[in-house]
């Protein structure tokens, strides 16, 4: 946790932001339960709601707090360890100490949660909610059902009855990110740097996909972190999230590895690396691999403040119609092919996403409302993938990752479509089905004074990654 003033400044801030829109009633937030995998006692590993450790802090399950508009008076809803619970956990910091590290000097048992409310609003139903009572999209349904049953309202009341209002209040506070946040994201972000140059280093041919992630893994572990998301470390890169399986790693494939740590505090990294399981790529491979480096560089110097992501996007899409002309399999203009979305065959996802609390930062408050700021999304295919849409400011977190990809399947369907045939040699493009799918990733901070990559220098140049598979 940061010290109790963060917590209790941020709270302060949500509520003027709202008081803005109109709005004097009161903000409900919950922790997360613990989730049983196949019986209550054993429980996947706990992780915290974003917007909870964002606004209260405490990584603790259930909770709940109520935050009053009108004065940010912030009251904590928790039940007090049993003798019989202590016997299990250890001893624990009372509640009370807890509510302070929170900068919260009220705590209540949860059964007063309801009543609570109604002190503060008047007698309770589901009218008041979204009007008087804000509450946030809840990603787990067993917290939304905990949150009902402690209402005491029907099972399924809450759902889509989010405030739009508190949404996008919560959206403009957590897209900018601290300076102390930052420095949180750049920890998360170094770990996963050595997560990828631990598996550049180590990874030998006849490896199984599944020890490469548990080396993965342990490098994050040995830091004190667990992973930010499910680790994808495949041959097969051109499914692009193809988890961990059983498979040997085979001479002359390529790896393509996503993997990144996520602290303690929940601040995430994400990085993506390709490399060949061999000392080297083979010709084709590395073709396209310098491709794919140039179209790193190309879109991260497009990186400026005041730009829409959108645009990002473009400049990587037309350096990889061009590059790939280049190659003999896309023809015709790289700009009307982007425009046309042809080159989406060949990259059918987004450039990047937002990155802080959450890997995909924020999503759980809608996709459209964080990445769009409300606006609609393109239908086409492969634009519409794109998770961030929206103009570019000082204190953002995202990603770059471009991708190249051969999918046989909608190569198959695009080629019996004659689809785009004017901007793709479907001919040519038979000898490259073969090569798989490649990615790379970066973490970009936006500042008054331009881009910054975050973290550690990590050299992904065709040099730097043969050279150090040649140390192999």
């Amino acid at each position: 946790m940061f010290e109790a003033t963060v917590y209790s400044k941020r709270r302060a801030r949500l509520c003027a932001l709202l008081r803005e829109k109109g709005h004097k009633g009161l903000v409900l937030l919950a922790a997360h339960s613990q989730s049983p995998i196949n019986y209550p006692s054993n429980s996947y590993p706990f992780r915290q709601d974003s917007n909870w450790l964002y606004y209260i802090g405490l990584n603790e399950p259930d909770m709940a707090a109520l935050i009053d508009v009108e004065d940010g008076h912030t009251k904590l809803f928790a039940d007090e360890l049993s003798m019989g619970d202590l016997i299990w956990t250890g001893p624990r910091p009372s509640l009370a100490e807890q509510a302070s590290a929170a900068g919260i000097s009220q705590v209540l048992p949860l059964g007063s949660l309801r009543g609570a409310a109604e002190k503060r609003l008047g007698l309770f139903d589901v009218s008041r909610i979204q009007k008087d009572l804000l509450v946030v999209p809840l990603c787990r349904l067993e917290t939304r059902a905990w949150l009902e049953a402690h209402l005491g309202l029907a099972l399924g009341v809450l759902e889509n009855r989010e405030s739009e209002a508190l949404i996008f209040s919560i959206i403009s506070m957590r897209e900018i990110k601290e300076e102390r946040e930052i420095v949180e994201i750049e920890k998360a972000v170094d770990i996963s740097v050595e997560m990828h140059r631990s598996l550049i280093e180590f990874l030998r041919p006849g490896w199984t996909e599944s020890e490469a992630a548990a080396l993965v893994r342990y490098a994050a572990e040995r830091k004190g972190c667990g992973l930010s998301f499910s680790t994808i470390a495949t041959q097969n890169g051109e499914v692009l999230h193809n988890h961990v399986s059983e498979a040997p790693c085979r001479e002359g494939s390529i790896f393509l590895l996503d993997a990144g740590a996520e602290l303690p505090s929940g601040y995430a990294g994400d990085l993506t690396s390709s490399f060949p399981v061999g000392t080297a790529f083979n010709p084709r491979q590395a073709e396209l691999y310098e491709l794919l480096y140039r179209i790193l560089g190309g879109a991260s110097a497009s990186l400026e403040v005041g730009k829409n992501f959108v645009d990002v996007h473009k400049t990587a899409s037309i350096l990889l119609a061009q590059g790939l002309k280049e190659l003999g399999i896309m023809k015709g203009d790289p700009a009307e092919a982007v425009e046309a979305g042809a080159h989406a065959l060949f990259f059918p996802h987004g450039i990047g996403h937002m990155i802080g609390l959450d890997v995909h930062d924020m999503e759980g408050l809608g996709e459209e409302r964080v990445g769009y700021a409300g606006k609609s999304r393109s239908s086409q295919f492969g634009l519409r993938s794109l998770r961030l849409a929206k103009t570019l400011i000082p204190g953002m977190v995202h990603s770059v990752e471009p991708g190249i990809y051969f999918i046989p399947g909608l190569i198959e369907k695009w080629q019996a479509e004659a689809l785009h045939d004017s901007f793709i040699d479907y001919g040519r493009l038979q000898a490259w089905r073969g090569c798989g799918g490649m990615r790379l990733e970066e973490d970009w901070l936006m500042t008054d004074n331009g881009p910054r990559r975050l973290g550690l220098a990590f050299d992904r140049s065709r040099e730097a990654v043969e050279s150090a598979r040649r140390r192999v």
